[in-house]
């Protein structure tokens, strides 16, 4: 394992934090494991470089009941602790996501979860972990995120939450929630660089070969289309031509002709339907089909902008930046399989 240098003032001391971490039936494993490495390799790294003899970490796996708990993907984790039983030691205590239609029927834990809010120094959640903060009553008039395919359902079933799709994760006071699986280990680097400095997470970060701070959101990896018109199916029909035909003329007018509607009745009856404007969808379609082209081909940029509608390159750019947070050339130089551009 290589160097790194750790600066700190001469009164720091070392000190063991106890991150808890709750197991139930048909959690997601990873929601667990990601996070549970970025502190492992922290104490790792400290302990290789002889800066500390001792864990700066300890997890603890917290179930209904202590034994085995199995996954989402049939791997089985074994809880050594039921939750209840180190309220006292418990700094930071995560809450992951898996399967929430039966665990969120389980009151003793949410009513765990409430009463430790006020008595741990953070509460995190990891996707749909966030669903369990909610039913707590822990995030009414906050900002929240959670995986981009239940964010709709989050706003939905809690209105009183400000909910983020686009975001890798947010802090609102001493809870963080964070978006779809692997966005907990963006998270656990965060509150790394937060306990104990830039330097460390930095370099758990790059032993991890993941990113210290992720560019853009989640937005970079979600399907912008899951907004399909559920009760119109010449809409649904009209959404699929949209999809096929990305460099065709998507003007209100054009889109409320084929419907043979006029457009205001047309913008109001596409709205209702998806939830978004007739403009926001065609935005989305072609920034899908753009970022397909980034990833798998090496058409310029200026070529891809023509044939997805955007008619230039700076136009798609803005876009790009607007709801991914990236220009076009990063996108691909980071997801792409050619760095031509």
């Amino acid at each position: 394992m290589s160097t790194f240098s750790f600066s700190r003032p001469e009164s720091f001391k070392f000190e063991c934090r106890t991150i808890g971490i709750v197991v139930f039936p048909g959690v997601e494993a990873l929601d667990i494991t990601g996070p549970s490495e970025v502190f492992n390799f922290a104490n790792l790294s400290l302990q290789k470089q002889g800066i500390s003899e001792h864990n700066i970490y300890s997890i603890k796996l917290l179930a209904k009941k202590p034994g085995p708990v199995t996954t989402m993907s049939g791997l089985q984790l074994v809880a050594p602790d039921a939750y209840g039983d180190l309220n006292a030691e418990i700094d930071t205590l995560l809450i992951p996501g898996g399967d929430m239609e039966q665990v969120l029927s389980d009151t003793k834990l949410i009513d765990w979860i409430k009463a430790m809010s006020p008595k741990v120094r953070r509460l995190v959640s990891v996707c749909t972990g966030a669903f369990l903060l909610a039913e707590a009553g822990l995030l009414e008039g906050c900002k929240a995120t959670t995986h981009w395919n239940y964010c709709q359902r989050l706003a939905r079933e809690y209105p009183g939450i400000q909910v983020k799709p686009d975001y890798i994760f947010i802090q609102e006071g001493h809870i963080f929630t964070s978006g779809g699986i692997t966005s907990g280990i963006d998270l656990a680097l965060a509150l790394l660089e937060e306990d104990w400095g830039r330097d460390l997470a930095l370099f758990v970060a790059r032993f991890l070969v993941v990113f210290l701070k992720r560019p853009g959101g989640q937005s970079q990896f979600s399907s912008y289309l899951a907004c399909e018109a559920s009760q119109r199916p010449d809409l649904r029909e009209l959404q699929a031509w949209i999809i096929e035909h990305v460099d065709q003329d998507m003007r209100i007018e054009a889109l409320a002709e084929r419907m043979a509607m006029s457009p205001r009745n047309f913008a109001r009856l596409f709205l209702t339907e998806t939830g978004m404007t007739p403009a926001k969808f065609v935005e989305m379609t072609r920034i899908d089909r753009a970022r397909h082209l980034l990833e798998t081909g090496e058409l310029s940029v200026e070529a891809i902008a023509s044939q997805t509608g955007f008619k230039d390159a700076e136009r798609m750019r803005r876009a790009f930046i607007r709801l991914l947070a990236v220009n076009p050339r990063h996108y691909r130089q980071r997801f792409g399989q050619s760095t031509t551009a």
